[in-house]
């Protein structure tokens, strides 16, 4: 069988917005597609089978390179048949390069034209992690879909709104990080993601195993132009939009995103790396992004914090004490089809009660594939003003 197939099924006239199938050694998922992220190679809180169950009815998920490399390595996760016998998940999986680290491990990091080094936050020693281990490490772990190890510099300007999920909640990174880049800093990150590209499809070993190219080049259009023209020079079954989320607000994540999304190769899945708000996604599918990950629904589910179509709902608010409905009366997950209440889901966070970030998290997961179904329809049937009725979180 062949790393990588990708069918596109439908168009829209009014935009770039697509849905497709990308089919992997390990089955098939319906795009535009989010992936939950299971950063330790465990969606926190939830058993596979319910990640792929209709409860929430996940098609693929994400796994982080970096913190397998780590913790227990690769090496080991290989001797024991790879990720997907090891975490007991029969789909697709997609793991990242560890080039995100760069961004969100600056602290603990030192960076140069061979790779990067870290020092572990784990026990202090050092790693040293090139194009050539990345790519070996997820040869290891055996994913569907594996990135190409990248440079992505941070895109924050002085003055310019920051989004939340510009952080890895999973680093202890500190709030005191420079928020001024320099544009040579930029460009930098542009030339190295190009070659570090050519030394990963020398080292990638396995035809089982798709390898997707990643372009950078922050918030500058010239410089994403240059970097997009070099990563597709290679053809390659599938392209990512990296360095968004990473501070530059809403306005300028569109910007990028309908900048770069309708220049990748139209016959090939685009990803947009690391973006997980109503808002961001539907703008990013409508500029003909098929592809998305973020933590958002298990780190928010974790901390009593919901997601529903007008909104998020904090659990953790006096007003909820005896407030008897669901989270989100149209919704079929454990948590609201179950019949838990907001009253009762507030007292299990207040407790201490491990089964409240178990629900939570439930429901923001299916949240987010019952978003992009709706969105899937919207693009089938040209009706966009039914994603903004049911969805009015979503608008811009």
């Amino acid at each position: 069988m062949t790393a990588l197939g990708f069918e596109i099924i439908a168009g829209n006239g009014d935009c770039h917005a697509r849905t497709g199938r990308v089919t992997t050694p390990h089955g098939a998922f319906d795009t535009p597609a989010f992936m939950p992220v299971g950063t330790q190679a465990a969606v926190k809180g939830i058993l596979p089978a319910m990640v792929a169950s209709p409860a929430i009815a996940a098609q693929i998920i994400l796994a982080n390179t970096y913190h397998l490399m780590l913790r227990p390595g690769s090496k080991l996760i290989a001797q024991m048949g790879g990720l997907h016998r090891w975490m007991r998940w029969d789909g697709p999986i997609l793991t990242d390069s560890g080039g995100y680290q760069v961004f969100s491990l600056a602290a603990i990091n030192t960076i140069n034209d061979a790779g990067v080094t870290f020092r572990s936050h784990l026990d202090g020693s050092t790693i040293d992690l090139t194009p050539q281990r990345s790519i070996a490490a997820q040869n290891e772990l055996g994913a569907d879909i594996i990135m190409a190890f990248d440079d992505c510099p941070p895109a924050v300007q002085a003055g310019v709104e920051k989004n939340e999920d510009g952080v890895d909640p999973d680093s202890a990174i500190p709030e005191s990080r420079n928020p001024k880049p320099d544009s040579s800093r930029i460009q930098l990150a542009c030339e190295r993601t190009v070659r570090w590209l050519d030394q990963c499809i020398a080292a990638h070993s396995r035809s089982d195993q798709a390898l997707f190219g990643i372009v950078q080049g922050g918030t500058d259009f010239d410089r994403r132009n240059w970097c997009l023209e070099h990563v597709c020079s290679h053809d390659l079954p599938g392209y990512a939009i990296g360095g968004i989320a990473v501070g530059e607000g809403h306005a300028g994540l569109k910007a990028v995103v309908e900048h770069v999304a309708p220049q990748l190769p139209a016959d090939r899945p685009r990803y947009l790396m690391g973006v997980g708000y109503e808002r961001d996604l539907l703008a990013a599918v409508r500029a003909g992004v098929d592809m998305f990950d973020c933590v958002l629904p298990t780190r928010n589910g974790r901390n009593a914090n919901a997601f529903t179509p007008t909104g998020q709902v904090r659990l953790r608010n006096a007003r909820f004490g005896d407030d008897p409905a669901p989270i989100d009366p149209n919704c079929d997950c454990p948590a609201c089809a179950g019949g838990f209440s907001r009253s009762y889901l507030r007292h299990l966070f207040l407790a201490g009660e491990m089964l409240g970030p178990i629900l939570v998290s439930a429901h923001n997961l299916r949240h987010f594939q019952r978003f992009m179904l709706d969105i899937r329809r919207a693009i089938a049937h040209n009706d966009w003003p039914m994603v903004t009725r049911h969805w009015p979180v979503a608008i811009d």
